[in-house]
C-alpha cells in the first residue's frame, strides 16, 4: 500500500472504526486542512515570509504534488487575486465542499474504510464510513505513542506536524487515555514547540495553531455580543 498523506492519517484518528463516524468534540476539519498545508510546505511548493507579521504565503514551486487535493489546493493558492496568512488558508481549506466525504472516499479506495449509511431517527440517512483494514491505523498510533511516551529525540518532522494538528484538535484525547496525555504534557509541549523538527515543520504547526485560536475566539466573541 501506498504511503498514506498526513491528512488522510488525521482522517483515520477522526473516525470512530466500528461506527464510522467523527469522534465528538474534535475540530478535525482544521487538522485535516492544516495537514494539507504541512505538505505543500515539507516538499517546498510554498514558503511563508519570514519578515512579516502575518505570515503571508509564498507559492514557490507550482508542480502538481500528485495527489487531487492538496493539488486543488496548491491551484487556489497559485491562483488567488492577492497572499493570504497560513492561518487564512487553514481556515479557507477547512470549509472546502465535502471535505470529509472526499478524504473518506479516497481511504476507501485504498481499501481502509467501506462507505455505507445509516439511519438517524429512522428519518435522516447519512454515511458513514466504518474501518475495514486497522492496520494503517494502528501503525499510526504506533508511531504516536512512541514519540509521546518515550524520550526519543530524532522524531521525523511528519510526526511531529501530526502529533500538533492532533493535539491542538482534541484528536490525541481521543485515542489516547487522557490521564496518560496529562503525564506527557511537557513532553507534547516540547514536540509541538518544534523543538524535534525543522522549519518547515514548524510553521506549519504555528499556522495549525493560530487557526484553532481563530476558530475558537471568533464565535465566542460572537456570541458575547448577542447575548449583551
Amino acid at each position: 500500500m501506498d504511503k498514506l498523506y498526513l491528512y488522510e492519517e488525521i482522517m483515520l484518528l477522526a473516525l470512530r472504526d466500528n461506527e464510522g463516524t467523527i469522534a465528538s468534540g474534535t475540530m478535525y476539519t482544521f487538522a485535516i486542512s492544516g495537514a494539507i498545508i504541512a505538505e505543500l510546505l515539507l516538499s517546498q511548493r510554498i514558503a511563508v515570509e519570514d519578515n512579516r507579521r502575518r505570515k503571508l504565503v509564498d507559492v514557490i514551486d507550482s508542480t502538481p504534488y500528485g495527489d487531487p487535493l492538496i493539488d486543488e489546493c496548491l491551484l487556489k493558492m497559485r491562483s488567488a487575486k492577492r497572499r493570504a496568512a497560513l492561518a487564512t488558508w487553514v481556515s479557507r481549506f477547512s470549509n472546502m465542499r465535502n471535505l470529509k466525504h472526499r478524504v473518506a472516499g479516497q481511504l476507501c479506495k485504498r481499501g481502509i474504510l467501506r462507505a455505507d449509511e445509516d439511519q438517524i431517527l429512522l428519518i435522516f440517512t447519512r454515511k458513514i464510513y466504518p474501518e475495514l483494514n486497522p492496520e494503517p491505523e494502528r501503525e499510526i498510533k504506533e508511531r504516536l505513542q512512541q514519540a509521546i511516551f518515550t524520550e526519543k529525540q530524532d522524531v521525523d518532522p511528519r510526526t511531529v506536524v501530526l502529533i500538533s494538528l492532533a493535539a491542538n484538535t482534541n484528536l490525541l484525547k481521543t485515542n489516547f487515555d487522557k490521564k496518560e496525555l496529562k503525564s506527557r504534557k511537557v513532553r507534547i509541549k516540547a514536540i509541538t514547540d518544534g523543538e524535534a523538527t525543522g522549519k518547515a515543520a514548524a510553521e506549519a504547526i504555528q499556522a495549525m495553531q493560530a487557526a484553532i485560536m481563530a476558530a475558537t475566539i471568533v464565535p465566542a466573541i460572537a456570541a458575547t455580543t448577542v447575548s449583551s
